[in-house]
């Protein structure tokens, strides 16, 4: 017998995640695992310690020259690895 209610298993595991409140976790970590992606393997051997907290990003760098560089891009850097994620996770990036 044909079932006429399937849905994409796809669509399944996203509401899921949904319903048991993951995706926002799953799509943090998507963010910070794309931070090297992103910026490559330069920038990736500058930075100590990458976090999340209440949408703003946090990132811990030894280059004074490198976070005041990447201050500059901020807006652009956010929109890049929101893009690459595939949804709005992080709003603003602190550089300490």
């Amino acid at each position: 017998m044909k079932r006429n209610d399937a849905e994409p298993i796809g669509k399944l595991i996203q509401k899921y995640l949904r319903q048991e409140s993951l995706e926002s976790p799953l799509n943090e970590q998507r963010l910070l695992d794309s931070w090297e992606t992103v910026l490559g393997p330069t920038i990736m051997s500058y930075t100590r310690d990458l976090y999340i907290r209440n949408q703003v990003l946090y990132v811990h760098l030894t280059s004074a020259a490198l976070r005041q560089e990447l201050m500059m891009g901020r807006e652009l850097l956010v929109r890049n690895l929101n893009q690459k994620v595939g949804a709005t996770v992080i709003t603003n990036i602190i550089f300490r």
